[in-house]
């Protein structure tokens, strides 16, 4: 089955008000290209899930998100998403704020199709004062412990970000790290993967052994070749992580002048590869 499709044709299926979920982690491998093209669209009222980067603060900075479900939103190298730092202070999104690891259950129970996971994460901490929606849960055995019952995570829709991927949509990633890009996908109705370069399924095995194909062709709905197509973020081997350009957008969110400027030079761009012509001029 070719699954080959294009940023512009996954974004036709989002429709403002659903909740996405968005792979990678902080600022590794994040399927930008394809938050680069929901930037151009009508879209708005989402509800995003994820590990948060620069896809969190880009959104929320363009006005397309009404709620974030996150572990975390960070730049890595700067340690909070300046532009989701601004959403949050000036309270422009409903934030929920989970632990790291009650985020990947609440993705687990979704994708294992259970209402939801008791864990121990969470406990003992803020988590449940500022989130009252969750709930406590006594084993039924005869330890009668109270942990936290983390509700499903379910999306509509789920964006990843591979080295390698085949045309039938088995994916392969090749750096250190393949962070929860798997769940993503299987809490999701529907899932979408681009990646850094197409090969041919019998060649999947070329750069790395079996253990780096965590994604199967049932996992996904489409595949977008996206040469680039997490920068600024880092993709190891493919690429390091932009740090110049990185710092240059985390500066627009002090200054609106700036990100007018980032914008009209970068973002309000008709395609991807005009993105990536400006920012190879710079």
């Amino acid at each position: 089955m070719d699954k080959r499709t294009t940023e512009r044709e996954v974004v036709a299926e989002l429709q403002s008000g659903m909740t996405l979920g968005i792979g990678g982690w902080g600022s590794r491998r994040k399927p930008m290209s394809l938050v680069r093209e929901l930037l151009r669209s009508d879209v708005t009222d989402l509800t995003l899930v994820s590990y948060g980067g620069p896809d969190v603060g880009l959104l929320c900075a363009a006005g397309k998100v009404r709620k974030v479900v996150y572990g975390f939103v960070s730049l890595d190298s700067i340690p909070l998403e300046p532009h989701f730092r601004v959403a949050r202070q000036t309270g422009s999104i409903e934030a929920v704020e989970l632990d790291e690891g009650m985020l990947q259950w609440g993705l687990y129970a979704a994708a294992n199709r259970l209402p939801f996971l008791p864990t121990r994460a969470g406990l003992g901490s803020d988590v449940l004062t500022l989130n009252p929606h969750l709930k406590l849960v006594k084993s039924p055995y005869a330890d009668a412990e109270e942990l936290v019952a983390m509700p499903a995570i379910e999306l509509d829709m789920a964006w990843i970000h591979m080295n390698r991927a085949d045309a039938g949509g088995n994916g392969q990633f090749l750096g250190p790290d393949f962070f929860f890009d798997d769940l993503f996908c299987l809490a999701a109705k529907r899932r979408f993967m681009s990646c850094e370069k197409l090969v041919a399924t019998r060649d999947l095995l070329a750069e790395g052994s079996v253990h780096t194909l965590k994604i199967n062709r049932t996992m996904t709905d489409g595949v977008i070749e996206a040469p680039g197509g997490a920068h600024f973020t880092e993709c190891p081997p493919d690429y390091a992580r932009d740090e110049p350009f990185q710092k240059e957008y985390a500066a627009t969110a002090k200054d609106e002048k700036l990100w007018q400027e980032f914008w009209s030079r970068y973002l309000d761009v008709a395609t991807e590869a005009e993105y990536q012509a400006a920012v190879k001029s710079r």
